[in-house]
């Protein structure tokens, strides 16, 4: 697929006008959500790279013309808390491989196929703006939104010429559990559970948690509240913000958000931070799973007695067994 070399200047004024936004802007940044329409127009230019993070299986089948693949697994940690950050070398070379540099506008590309998905994309995205990009969007729709809009596949095989970037992580949007610590004794933060009902209240857990319940003092913003009704489609800026005005955050705290594994909590993270606007959003990334594994009973809230706790982690143990 031919493509024209724009500077990165002009292809700032050319996504400008193709947003409606002013070309004068001297701080002119990426949307954090584009549409299949606004983004088949940028597809052209070299300044942008589409990220599938499908498996290798499903993007063989068809994808965005010019996209390239790096699954989502790629960007998670260890199968005992995938919410883990990978090895920083490990992400430096993916981003490498990618041909990924400061100035590229990567936007991020997965399925589509329901809120869940969503966390995937938001994830990637997270974890790209704390390597350094700040040119980002998310497809918001993925692909499923791509087909409905009648818009072009690709089977063609895509190659890239590594780049040589090479990143520092920022951890200006990233909590630790020894951080999460400090935040319970000093008061100074907003613990935002973005887990359904049957978790926060304790009835439920991931089975690599170790305990059922939430972090001390948490308040509840369940993930899915951020999409259309009955669809993958994230809600527009407006809704966006009525949506994080149920997080009272006091001035000089911040807000952090957590699950059980740093996916759905990717999910309150973007809709706060990149669509709404808060400023001092965290993302948990180790979660419900890092903050069980701690050799000390750890507090909870909502937390289920020892008894049905053992009797449930029992439970778990003979299902796994038995798979």
């Amino acid at each position: 697929m031919h493509r024209n070399r724009l500077p990165i200047m002009k292809y700032r004024s050319f996504l400008a006008l193709v947003l409606g936004a002013s070309a004068c802007s001297a701080a002119l940044a990426a949307p954090p959500l584009l549409s299949p329409v606004e983004l088949s127009p940028l597809l052209p230019n070299t300044a942008v790279r589409v990220i599938d993070i499908r498996t290798p299986k499903e993007f063989a089948t068809g994808h965005i013309p010019g996209a390239v693949n790096a699954p989502y697994d790629k960007w998670r940690g260890p199968v005992t808390n995938p919410g883990e950050l990978p090895d920083h070398q490990q992400l430096v070379a993916l981003v490498q491989s990618l041909g990924l540099t400061a100035d590229t506008h990567a936007v991020v590309v997965s399925h589509g196929k329901d809120a869940t998905d969503f966390g995937a994309m938001a994830r990637v995205y997270w974890t790209l703006k704390s390597l350094g990009l700040t040119e980002l969007s998310v497809l918001n729709g993925g692909l499923k939104a791509w087909e409905a809009a009648k818009l072009p596949f690709s089977n063609a095989a895509i190659r890239v010429a590594p780049s040589t970037y090479a990143p520092t992580f920022d951890a200006t949007w990233l909590s630790t559990r020894q951080e999460i610590q400090q935040s319970i004794k000093l008061s100074n933060a907003v613990l935002v559970d973005s887990r359904p009902d049957a978790f926060y209240q304790g009835k439920t857990q991931a089975p690599a948690a170790k305990l059922a319940g939430t972090l001390p003092g948490a308040v509840q913003l369940d993930f899915n509240q951020w999409f259309v009704p009955k669809t993958s489609l994230f809600v527009d800026a407006d809704k966006a913000k009525a949506i994080a005005a149920q997080i009272q955050v006091p001035e000089g705290q911040h807000a952090v958000a957590f699950c059980n594994t740093g996916h759905w909590a990717a999910t309150d993270w973007f809709g706060m931070s990149e669509v709404a606007g808060l400023p001092n959003v965290k993302l948990y990334a180790g979660s419900m799973v890092d903050w069980t594994q701690q050799p000390d009973f750890p507090q909870l809230d909502n937390a289920p007695s020892r008894g049905e706790q053992l009797l449930r982690s029992t439970k778990q143990w003979w299902e796994r067994k038995l798979n």
